[in-house]
């Protein structure tokens, strides 16, 4: 039972000690994607850690969405700590996703990979350089 080699597990004594500013820094960093793996809703020691750390990645997925990035770089599982199979199959499936989007425009420098609402499907919202036109059909 193994997860991906690429998936590193940075342990906390609760998910409710997950900031957002952590996610947005490991992004920074250069991380394609991250996840967040909390104790099931209901049964969380602390009480309600698990229900503040999903606020904070759909925070994260917000701010995420706001810049053009795709959401889905950031997720939230929840699952107990005697699921170790369910923790590898989520492992496999996220970094399958990741990898289905491709590296990070924050690492690539490519701009948006989503388009900012309120702007057309296929806009970069990136300015035309001197002497080039951008065109509608």
């Amino acid at each position: 039972m193994e997860y991906p080699a690429n998936v590193k597990i940075i342990r906390v004594p609760c998910t409710g000690k997950v900031d957002a500013l952590y996610l947005l820094k490991a992004l920074e960093s250069g991380v394609d994607g991250v996840y967040v793996a909390g104790c099931k809703e209901g049964d969380c020691h602390f009480l309600k850690g698990n229900i503040r750390a999903r606020k904070r990645v759909e925070y994260v997925k917000q701010i995420l969405r706001d810049v053009g990035i795709h959401p889905d770089r950031v997720a939230m599982y929840n699952l107990s700590a005697a699921e170790g199979p369910r923790f590898v199959e989520i492992a496999r499936e996220f970094t399958e996703k990741i990898r289905a989007l491709g590296p990070s425009p924050i690492k690539t420098g490519k701009g948006r990979e989503i388009p900012l609402s309120g702007e057309p499907e296929g806009s970069s919202g990136q300015k035309p350089k001197e002497g080039e036109h951008k065109a509608a059909a």
